[in-house]
């Protein structure tokens, strides 16, 4: 059913009562927003979103209560919103998980992003899928919308139409968004339209020709921040600024038994709650890599990878310009290209934080993303990876190049803290392998795990390969992968990937009393019985990792680690300068060891 402009405007009106009312009661929220924009949103929902099947992102996640709203109004499973902003109720942000939620947005850009991602996605898997985004000054200022525009440009994803806000307004005043937006745009390979936010007849035009772009749409909506209020055009307007007295008038005003009545032919036809199907597990027949030689991690998760995607797991790979330095892209990828969906590996081109969350949309999508960088670089991507560890999306990222062993690119390019902040975001695996079975393990357990993003952290130098004893369990984070042969222990070693050699030479050093444990997960570990822990973590503890030392007090008496930038030099070299040295380790913790 389509509806005309007297019928929209009053579904509008009924969305505007509700949101108000929900901000009201909450004693906070953002008025502007849902008093500019509702016209925008009401006609996207109310003419071209196909429930079940198109998709909906709020870029602008200031605006939830408007998105709240028509959820509610379309018969979307969401709640009573008078628990707006409360504990247990709707969120302040909109969360991915809602019903008809897609991506967790209101850090700024983020959106933009993850509807380039189910865009995308919808591609890949064949589907007219049309995807909507609404965004807002704010998220055209913010870096990653920009990747993430440019992505959609070069990979012309006509199934997506991004619809901007453009009231001029952000919180300190006038926006300073791109001189041109509009040129911009049209640069980055999208087709501009122009409208009045406020002119239901224009919007309905606008969004039906977007149909017939061979490219994305970007329609810019003219509206005012805070229409109908005594704030309207001011920055004021933006946030929870109207008197109580004129919330109420407004939210009178706008109450509309025929909006609500025009809405609830639109709910009956609601199918059933959007959920995801993305759990998959390695073919019980796939070889683990083994090898003799000397060999990085790195390589040992191409190998694997390869035999993954070979026996028919579900992957869509990508890098950020660095797959043959991460080994990310195997003999099993074909690179998908503008019009030719059907390969496996993304190429996102030097674009680290447009790739996480272009891989949230991925992956909200029901597909299962990995993505691969330098570990240094996933400082650029962080925001993406916190909120998909939020969101529950199940991404896979690969960070190579894990410690100062890079060497001679110097400190620019040798992580030091980026391992130890990786670890503190919650729900996020982090998994740091030191042979193939551990590798295998970091893989597996990242696939099968449907609830978490997992980073996987490989190294570029070549490691001696310490083998996993069979009788090891490494699903518990953590093992012993050199026993000691004395009945007294000593002292234990704690050490992760790279660092897993050293701290075996170090312990044939130090005595037959001393052990090694290996722990490729520290949360994993973590969450052992403290009889576990008890056993494998005897004696007098040191912990070796290359990076930031103060999380493993949490384990160790003593660390050897890593609490200043590196240095430019050779590999070796700059790891023996910094202490990573048998001899060294030896001479400093040997008195300690009783």
């Amino acid at each position: 059913m389509r509806f005309d402009a007297t019928q929209l405007k009053e579904m509008s009106s009924a969305v505007k009562a509700h949101a108000l009312d929900a901000i009201r009661g909450a004693g906070s929220g953002h008025v502007g927003i849902v008093l500019g924009a509702a016209d925008i949103i009401t006609t996207i929902y109310a003419n071209f979103l196909r429930r079940g099947q198109d998709k909906f992102v709020l870029s602008a996640g200031h605006g939830s209560a408007l998105l709240y709203s028509v959820l509610k109004l379309a018969g979307y499973d969401i709640g009573d919103l008078r628990s707006f902003r409360k504990i247990g109720g709707l969120p302040g942000h909109p969360e991915f998980g809602l019903d008809g939620v897609f991506a967790t947005t209101g850090p700024l850009g983020q959106g933009v992003g993850n509807a380039v991602g189910m865009a995308l996605a919808a591609k890949i898997k064949k589907s007219d899928e049309r995807v909507y985004c609404l965004c807002s000054d704010g998220d055209l200022m913010e870096g990653v919308s920009a990747e993430a525009i440019t992505f959609a440009g070069r990979y012309k994803l006509d199934n997506l139409v991004l619809l901007w806000d453009d009231n001029g307004i952000s919180i300190d005043g006038q926006a300073l968004t791109d001189i041109d937006m509009a040129g911009r745009m049209t640069a980055a390979g999208w087709k501009v339209l122009r409208v009045s936010g406020n002119d239901f007849n224009k919007i309905d035009k606008a969004l039906n020709d977007s149909f017939s772009a061979r490219s994305p749409v970007f329609i810019q909506c003219k509206t005012i921040i805070g229409r109908d209020s005594s704030l309207a055009g001011t920055r004021a307007a933006h946030g929870f600024a109207l008197p109580d007295s004129e919330m109420m008038r407004l939210v009178e005003k706008f109450i509309s038994p025929m909006g609500e009545s025009l809405w609830a032919s639109v709910a009956k036809d609601a199918p059933a709650k959007y959920v995801l199907n993305q759990a998959d597990v390695c073919p019980k027949n796939i070889k683990i890599p083994s090898v003799e030689e000397d060999i990085s991690s790195r390589e040992l998760s191409g190998m694997f990878l390869q035999e993954l995607v070979s026996n028919g797991v579900s992957l869509i790979g990508g890098s950020a310009d660095l797959s043959s330095s991460t080994c990310a892209k195997t003999k099993a990828h074909v690179s998908i290209l503008p019009r030719k969906f059907s390969g496996n590996f993304i190429d996102y081109g030097v674009r680290e934080h447009a790739m996480g969350a272009i891989m949230n949309g991925l992956a909200a999508s029901g597909l299962r993303p990995y993505g691969s960088t330098f570990l240094v670089f996933s400082d650029y991507m962080r925001p993406s990876i916190r909120l998909a560890a939020l969101s529950g999306l199940p991404v896979i990222y690969i960070f190579t190049h894990d410690s100062i062993a890079v060497g001679a690119d110097g400190p620019t390019h040798q992580p030091v803290e980026q391992l130890a902040s990786l670890r503190l975001i919650p729900n996020l695996n982090v998994f740091r392998p030191c042979n193939g079975a551990e590798v295998a393990y970091s893989w597996c357990t990242a696939i099968s795990d449907i609830r978490k993003p997992s980073a996987i952290i490989l190294s570029r130098q070549k490691i001696k390969q310490i083998e996993t004893p069979k009788d090891a369990d490494i699903s518990r984070g953590a093992y012993v992968i050199h026993k000691a042969r004395t009945g007294r222990i000593r002292g234990t070693i704690i050490a992760t990937g790279s660092e897993v050699p050293l701290a075996v030479s170090v312990a044939e050093r130090l005595g037959t009393d001393v052990q090694v444990v290996s722990m490729p997960s520290v949360a994993t570990f973590r969450a052992q019985s403290r009889k576990y822990k008890s056993e494998i973590l005897r004696g007098y503890i040191v912990a070796i990792e290359a990076a930031s030392t103060a999380p493993w007090f949490e384990f160790a008496d003593a660390v050897v680690g890593l609490d200043s930038f590196g240095i430019s030099g050779d590999g070796d070299s700059v790891y023996s300068h910094f202490g990573f040295d048998t001899d060294a380790i030896v001479r400093d913790i040997s008195s300690k060891m009783k």
